[in-house]
């Protein structure tokens, strides 16, 4: 594996484990995150890795200014050609609490940023006729509400519609855009924490434990590599089938009853 990556949120959880397992493979990496302190550490980790520090940028993707001269400086470096955008915030707050404010930060976080970071580079591909791949890390709260998350679902709900209309726009230049949907995955941030109750009941899924970073890893890759060529607008769920159903719900009968068999032929 070669080439350029950017990716957002980089700082720790799943950014930092994508990044990280990219630039171990071979690729040059571009890492971006508000938080300096976790990026510093990316940069040691990766070092330390592959005799190659990746290229950091501190800074707030609600800026355009910053987000449109990221991309720009990146690809002066190296042409990028993978943006896996997974940076997010999930801030628990109750419906009834809710504020503009509060609603406007997520889906600033979580929807304009990606989608503009798309923008972005896709500008730079367009004129220069490169086919860069996209990575959305969206979520299973885009399909599935639960209290004290409206802003959330809702920005990951459009951010998997956002994934479908960048791969149809974008698909006539070549550039490629998915979306991996994880479930509950274990990152231990301080800036999305949760309780131990929480990370029990989302576990109650067909393989019966959450996620870890690593999990994403292979899914990442191959939305990236060649061998998804003919993949755009798809969202691969990567979320120990909570999709499909739940393990929590106890057997819906008390016992066995002539109606809840064939009839005999």
């Amino acid at each position: 594996m070669n080439g350029h990556a950017l990716v957002t949120g980089a700082a720790s959880g799943i950014g930092a484990a994508i990044a990280i397992d990219l630039a171990t493979r071979g690729r040059r990496l571009t890492a971006t995150d508000i938080r300096a302190d976790g990026l510093e550490q990316l940069r040691e980790e990766v070092l330390r890795r592959t005799g190659t520090a990746p290229h950091i940028r501190v800074g707030d993707l609600n800026d355009m200014d910053f987000l449109e001269e990221l991309v720009a400086d990146a690809w002066d470096e190296h042409p990028v050609d993978a943006l896996v955008n997974a940076a997010g915030i999930y801030p628990a707050r109750p419906l009834l609490d809710m504020t503009a404010a509060a609603w406007d930060h997520v889906m600033a976080v979580n929807v304009r940023a990606p989608l503009l970071t798309t923008v972005a580079l896709a500008h730079h591909a367009v004129a220069h006729g490169r086919t860069p791949a996209v990575v959305n890390i969206t979520s299973g709260a885009a399909l599935r509400a639960r209290p004290g998350a409206a802003h959330y679902c809702s920005s990951k709900a459009a951010l998997t519609m956002a994934t479908k209309a960048c791969a149809v726009e974008l698909g006539t230049h070549g550039i490629r855009v998915n979306a991996v949907s994880p479930g509950f995955v274990t990152v231990d941030s301080a800036a999305n924490p949760v309780t131990a109750q929480y990370a029990v009941a989302v576990s109650a899924n067909p393989l019966g434990r959450t996620g870890l970073p690593h999990d994403l890893l292979g899914a990442v890759r191959f939305l990236l590599s060649d061998e998804a060529a003919w993949v755009t607008g798809a969202v691969l769920e990567v979320d120990g089938g909570s999709t499909a159903g739940t393990t929590a719900l106890p057997l819906h009968w008390a016992g066995e009853s002539a109606t809840q068999h064939p009839p005999a032929p």
